[in-house]
């Protein structure tokens, strides 16, 4: 193998999803590796040439801009084209999310091979990556940033390549959007937000919410943000405004109409009667260890 290189990384403080290593390699003829396994996720991409792809008793023959998959604990084996040889970039990671951003592009053990348009593009990014090899805070971020980033470009054809069929995209639609709320809902939202984040209309996002979860993105929006208030008012001294603003309502009447008409209390009632009761159930809890 010539005009290799690799970064090995050890840093472990991300958990979701994290950089292992990544490098770029321009093999000779019938270069090869394995039959082995490997701890962790690895993504190969093709940026020239050819060569073979063995897992499962499967075999593939791939190309420039393809790639795959290896698996952690599965035994795999790849080697370069006698008369092509490959050239190619990888990227190791792993993490409790790995499994769902893999399938969030379309790859996975079931589907070990994809196809990449914009493969030039992660070649440059990944050499780029390579210059960041020594360690600061800065350069771990900026690693981990290239990981997600060779994702979002792999995402472009999962989403031109894998037409998502209807129920299954409209189940995302309202998944991004329940996300959107939760992540958001503290801000001045509206539902037109949340539409143009997921790139829908703001009446068909009405009807995925009643068709799916028989309520409207407004009542979820208002329903979520009264259950967050409804938290805050139990466990915390902050005031009804600031509560309010807390939650998404800048005027603190508003926010003490709909919050009593989801709940049939005032927030100030809410808060006395949820005091009441915890007390009542702490002394309970005292009299039964006695």
């Amino acid at each position: 193998m010539e005009d290799s290189y690799v970064l090995k990384l050890k840093s472990r403080k991300f958990s979701d999803f994290y950089l292992c290593f990544f490098g770029y390699s321009k093999c000779d003829p019938l270069h090869c590796f394995g039959p082995a396994v490997r701890p962790n996720y690895i993504l190969h991409l093709i940026t020239s040439g050819k060569g073979r792809y063995q897992v499962g008793g499967r075999q593939f023959s791939l190309g420039k801009g393809e790639g795959f998959l290896i698996e952690p604990n599965v035994q795999t084996f790849y080697q370069a084209d006698a008369g092509d040889p490959w050239s190619y970039v990888w990227i190791g990671f792993d993490g409790k999310r790995a499994d769902e951003y893999l399938a969030d592009v379309g790859i996975s053990g079931e589907r070990p091979t994809f196809r990449c348009s914009d493969f030039q593009e992660l070649k440059a990014m990944t050499v780029q990556a390579l210059k960041n090899n020594t360690y600061s805070v800065e350069n771990d971020f900026l690693r981990e940033s290239f990981l997600y980033s060779f994702f979002a470009v792999l995402a472009r054809d999962a989403q031109r390549l894998a037409p998502v069929p209807v129920n299954d995209k409209e189940n995302i639609y309202v998944r991004k959007a329940v996300e959107y709320i939760q992540n958001n809902y503290f801000n001045n939202i509206r539902i037109t937000d949340i539409a143009g984040y997921i790139g829908i209309g703001r009446g068909y996002l009405h009807t995925l919410f009643t068709k799916y979860l028989q309520i409207s993105p407004q009542e979820y929006l208002i329903s979520y943000r009264v259950s967050r208030a409804a938290e805050l008012l139990s466990v915390s001294e902050y005031s009804i405004e600031e509560i309010a603003l807390s939650c998404g309502y800048a005027d603190p009447q508003v926010f003490r109409r709909l919050f009593k008409k989801k709940t049939g209390m005032s927030p100030s009632s809410y808060r006395k009667t949820e005091r009441k009761n915890n007390e009542a159930s702490q002394k309970k809890e005292i009299l039964d260890e006695i």
